[in-house]
């Protein structure tokens, strides 16, 4: 019989807010280092695009919900204009990836991170 309601969330199994700040933190230094995706965060204030960052993921891993940015749809329709497609998203993914890999993350965590990843590809994409 499953346990319903009382499964840890994926936040709290990453180790909370301060394994997303840590996440976070690292994850841009990668993406801004990644030529295959850096352009699109040449006009972007990085402090506020890391703090609208750490408060999705938190929510969207199951974490406080304290995120007030914009939809996934209306935030990246101007990066698809500026030529986002998929093969972008997927290295966005991969360095976020490669982020919790480093920092000691179990490959079935990690596994799962992807997979929320992917429920926002297609507002992401603007598909």
């Amino acid at each position: 019989m499953a346990n319903v309601g009382t499964e840890t969330s994926l936040y709290d199994q990453l180790g909370g807010s301060a394994a997303v700040d840590a996440a976070v933190d690292i994850f841009y230094r990668k993406v801004l280092a990644d030529g295959r995706i850096s352009r699109f965060f040449d006009d972007v204030d990085m402090d506020a695009q890391i703090a609208k960052q750490k408060a999705f993921l938190t929510m969207a891993f199951g974490g406080p919900n304290q995120y007030t940015g914009t939809d996934m749809r209306s935030a990246h329709k101007p990066l698809v204009a500026k030529g986002l497609n998929g093969g972008h998203f997927d290295a966005v993914v991969e360095q976020l990836g490669q982020t919790l890999s480093e920092l000691g993350v179990k490959p079935a965590l990690i596994a799962k991170v992807a997979a929320v990843a992917a429920t926002t590809r297609q507002d992401v994409l603007n598909a």
